[in-house]
């Protein structure tokens, strides 16, 4: 993957800023979270499909979080967890000067970890608590989540008008306009041994889930963990 190496030949007039793993990992999460939401309901041909997508999803988070540590510049936590520049960030933005930012701006990286810690909660509480308190908390987290993204999608359209730089379409390629980030330079490229350490995290935590959750990633089987458990223990 060409995102992977350090290529000094770039589109004239563009700057790299996302490498490609962190967009695949960004849409793929959104695709699953929709599938998640639309498979929500008993009467929808997606329902097969809920837990297998919840268990994707909390994969893609093992991924992001290791990604945050091993993959390119802008994907790093250290490049946008960056609490103390929002009251900097807010006041530009509400004296009509909004900043832009290479990578996530600091409310951004704010929101990114909600995003992340939300989706954790709902896949704990999907797997682990039964019962109709249960059921009504992973509902109550699943609207807090619709609500975070619907607030993300709100926040990046407005960030595109008002900084007139098209953040959507800088997810998909990966690059954004030169000539709006002077003497900004191509990102930073993942480690060297990036791709297999996250590889080997990930196939670990697929094999981790199988074993709490035998059905995890078979779609159209509902053997919730507690109960595979308690049924091993009857066993012994």
């Amino acid at each position: 993957m060409s995102d992977l190496s350090n290529p000094v030949a770039r589109p004239s007039g563009t700057v790299r800023v996302w490498d490609l793993p962190l967009r695949l990992f960004h849409w793929l999460l959104a695709a699953t979270i929709l599938i998640a939401f639309l498979s929500a309901e008993e009467e929808s041909q997606l329902t097969p499909w809920h837990r297998t997508a919840g268990w994707v999803a909390a994969l893609l988070i093992v991924f992001r979080v290791i990604w945050g540590l091993v993959g390119g510049e802008h994907a790093r936590f250290t490049d946008f967890l960056k609490p103390h520049r929002i009251a900097h960030h807010l006041a530009r933005l509400f004296s009509g000067h909004p900043e832009r930012s290479v990578g996530h701006n600091a409310l951004g990286g704010m929101a990114i970890v909600a995003l992340l810690g939300m989706v954790v909660a709902i896949v704990y509480s999907g797997v682990t608590l039964r019962g109709d308190a249960g059921e009504g908390l992973h509902e109550a987290l699943s609207n807090a989540l619709l609500a975070l993204v619907a607030l993300h999608v709100i926040a990046v359209i407005a960030m595109s008008l008002l900084t007139r730089e098209n953040l959507i379409i800088a997810f998909i390629t990966g690059k954004k306009r030169a000539d709006l980030h002077p003497g900004v330079t191509d990102a930073r490229p993942p480690l060297p041994l990036a791709m297999p350490i996250a590889a080997l995290v990930i196939s670990g935590s697929a094999y981790g889930a199988t074993r709490a959750d035998p059905t995890a990633f078979t779609p159209g089987t509902h053997a919730p963990a507690a109960e595979v458990n308690a049924g091993d223990r009857d066993d012994d």
